[in-house]
């Protein structure tokens, strides 16, 4: 059985400015109770012939040559444009200049 309880709960909730009832305290505390039961047994079942892993399959990266492809040039990356301006996007200014 865990530590936890009803006046632990309590406190823990009025300490965090927490309104709860009395059948929400009775509950919590025994959820928590549960819980932490839970992760107690799973620290009981790590030995020392079982490795840590932080993942369960070997993660690899896959690299790839960084090649240039097909590009646009700066005339039809602008044909688009509602403005543009000395082979520039133009776009309303978002901040007064001083």
């Amino acid at each position: 059985m865990s530590d936890i309880t009803r006046e632990t709960v309590a406190h823990l909730a009025e300490l965090a400015h927490i309104e709860m009832t009395d059948a929400e305290l009775e509950a919590l505390a025994s959820e928590l109770g549960v819980i932490v039961e839970s992760v107690a047994s799973v620290s009981n079942a790590v030995s020392d012939d079982i490795p840590a892993t932080s993942h369960p399959i070997p993660l690899k990266n896959v690299f790839r040559e960084d090649v240039v492809g097909e590009t646009l040039t700066a005339e039809e990356a602008l044909s688009g444009a509602p403005d543009e301006a000395d082979g520039k996007f133009k776009v309303p200014a978002i901040l007064e200049e001083s």
